[in-house]
C-alpha cells in the first residue's frame, strides 16, 4: 500500500484493549466491528440448548474475528465474542467497512481472500465434527496449533 493508502486505512481503524474474560459482543447485540488480534486471543461461542458454551472459533495474533452475519446485516447476534486472555485488537467498524472498500480496493481483495480461507476452514471443521471423535479432533487441532494448545494447557493447570 502507498503512504496515502496507509493513512486512509489508519483513519478508519480503532485500537482497543480488553481484559481477560471481557466481552466484545454478547448474544442479542448487533456486532459493530470486525476485530484483528494484535496480541492475545479471542473466542467466538454460543450457548447450546443444554446451557453449554460451544466455542466455534478462536482468533489468535494476526487473525480476524467477527460474527459475520450480525456484522454485515446488522442483525442481533446469536454469539458471544470474549477475550480468552488480555487482548489488544484493531477494529474496523461496520459503518466504515464499505467506505474502506470504496477508497481502498486492495482491501476488498484482501478480505475476500480471508473469507475464502475462513469458508474452507469451516467446511473442514464440519467434516471433522461428523467424521472424527473428540480426541481425534483435539489431536488434529493440536497438530495445527501446538502453541495455542500449550497456552490453554498452562491456563488450565493454573486454574486447578
Amino acid at each position: 500500500m502507498s503512504t496515502d493508502e496507509q493513512e486512509i486505512l489508519a483513519s478508519l481503524l480503532k485500537s482497543f484493549s480488553f481484559k481477560k474474560k471481557a466481552f466484545l459482543l454478547e448474544q442479542g447485540e448487533i456486532c459493530r466491528a470486525n476485530y484483528f488480534v494484535v496480541r492475545g486471543c479471542l473466542r467466538l461461542y454460543f450457548i447450546d440448548i443444554k446451557g453449554v458454551e460451544q466455542t466455534t472459533q478462536f482468533a489468535i495474533e494476526n487473525w480476524w474475528i467477527t460474527d459475520l452475519t450480525s456484522f454485515l446485516f446488522q442483525k442481533p447476534s446469536e454469539f458471544y465474542i470474549q477475550a480468552a486472555e488480555n487482548t489488544e485488537v484493531i477494529a474496523i467498524e461496520q459503518h466504515h467497512y464499505d467506505e474502506m472498500f470504496d477508497k481502498l480496493p486492495k482491501m476488498e481483495r484482501y478480505f475476500r481472500l480471508i473469507l475464502q480461507k475462513n469458508h474452507q476452514a469451516s467446511q473442514r471443521r464440519i467434516m471433522f465434527l461428523y467424521s472424527f471423535t473428540a480426541e481425534e479432533r483435539y489431536r488434529h487441532f493440536n497438530g495445527l496449533f501446538p502453541d495455542l494448545c500449550n497456552a490453554f494447557r498452562n491456563i488450565c493447570w493454573r486454574l486447578i
